[in-house]
């Protein structure tokens, strides 16, 4: 497995990448960083710095096969909401013939945050809901201002 680091506006942030599938993302430092020559944990480096940046908009990385077809459904719904935009629980869930509750869970246990963008889920409202990464909503607040600026 590599895992590598990068310095972003919401603080540190750690992936990993093993088997040419990228397997998590956290926003914090990975202490045991082994930052090999991968090819992949490159190209995950560069695409986030382009997020980071603005200048990009969607991903286009292998991600870990999720466990169950629940977990492929949520995370596609998901990954199909704009740069930019947000959905609350209930449209998933809806979209999904679930509950809000069962699309908030998986939300919460998404282990590859900003690539499978999670933070673009809310709460009925408008209200932001929980995050488990970083600071918790804090960092979903920062994540949805930050693409709201360079939302093209």
């Amino acid at each position: 497995m590599t895992t590598k680091t990068l310095d972003s506006p919401f603080g540190p942030v750690s992936f990993a990448v093993e088997d040419g599938f990228l397997y998590r993302v956290r926003f914090q430092a990975d202490t045991n960083s082994t930052e090999n020559d991968d090819p992949l944990a490159e190209e995950v480096a560069r695409q986030l710095d382009a997020y980071f940046a603005g200048r990009l908009f969607n991903f286009d990385l292998p991600l870990v096969p999720p466990h169950s077809e629940f977990q492929a459904g949520i995370r596609q719904s998901m990954i199909d909401i704009p740069f930019g935009e947000m959905r609350t629980y209930g449209e998933l869930a809806k979209d999904l013939g679930s509950a809000s509750q069962a699309v908030g869970q998986a939300c919460g246990a998404n282990p590859i945050p900003i690539i499978v963008p999670c933070h673009r889920v809310v709460a009925a409202g408008g209200k932001l809901g929980g995050f488990s990464g970083g600071d918790g909503a804090p960092t979903k607040r920062k994540l949805l201002n930050h693409e709201a600026v360079y939302a093209p």
